[in-house]
């Protein structure tokens, strides 16, 4: 799969970060696979039962900001969910040619920022194992704005915020339907994620186009080495 992008048209980057800039097995493993077990061992009951009643719960509020918050699945659920992610953070990893990316574009001299649906907490827990703050201008969760991005408040605060020129930004997420809310409030260039967990098969994200890889989106000949405009990561 080829895609060029003109960066000489892009300001901005926003970047998601669960499935985009790090890989989704770590979620996919904690929410769908750990979770399960420990939910099934505390209430005593088979992991077929603990599966099947997190799943229905995961789905009845899916897309909303409660969803993506720690504090509420820990009231939820009766356990300490950021306890738990803080055991097996050590499987937090990055998805492939993530950080070349991020050092491309600090090279560029683009303005970087994260924009993700995790908790607060649920952030720091990432940073502990795959630092990445230096490369970005500023971290937002959608928790610190009181919308999720599916929901066009959040697209406008994030705006308000960031002072970024929409039809000269791109976006880059895993999930199709933040791609369409991001769309609909007019980022000019949306990019999809095709592999967002490595351990399962690549997902369909038409209409948008994605990649597997962020090395796609490096132009060599624009790189080279790293340039001293990289040392601005010291100040991000």
């Amino acid at each position: 799969m080829s895609l060029t992008i003109n960066w000489s048209d892009i300001d901005t980057v926003l970047l998601d970060m669960d499935g985009t800039i790090l890989d989704l097995a770590f979620d996919n493993f904690f929410w769908l696979d750990y979770l399960p077990q420990v939910y099934a061992e505390k209430n005593q009951i088979s992991l077929e039962e603990s599966k099947r009643f997190l799943a229905d719960s995961y789905g009845a509020i899916e897309g909303k900001l409660q969803w993506y918050c720690l504090d509420f699945w820990s009231e939820r659920l009766n356990l300490d969910i950021v306890a738990l992610k803080y055991k097996v953070k050590d499987k937090v990893a990055f998805r492939p040619g993530a950080v070349a990316f991020l050092e491309y574009l600090c090279s560029l001299q683009k303005k970087i920022y994260l924009v993700t649906n995790a908790h607060p907490k649920s952030l720091e827990i990432k940073l502990l194992n795959a630092k990445f703050h230096q490369y970005f201008d500023d971290l937002c969760s959608s928790h610190e704005l009181g919308y999720p991005k599916e929901e066009q408040l959040f697209w406008q605060l994030v705006q308000d915020k960031y002072q970024f020129n929409s039809a000269r930004t791109l976006f880059v997420d895993d999930s199709v339907r933040i791609l369409k809310s991001a769309q609909e409030f007019g980022i000019g260039k949306v990019l999809g994620i095709a592999q967002p967990d490595s351990r399962r098969e690549i997902i369909e994200t038409s209409p948008f186009d994605a990649i597997v890889d962020f090395e796609q989106l490096i132009k060599t000949e624009d790189y080279g080495k790293k340039t001293s405009n990289h040392s601005t990561e010291a100040n991000r």
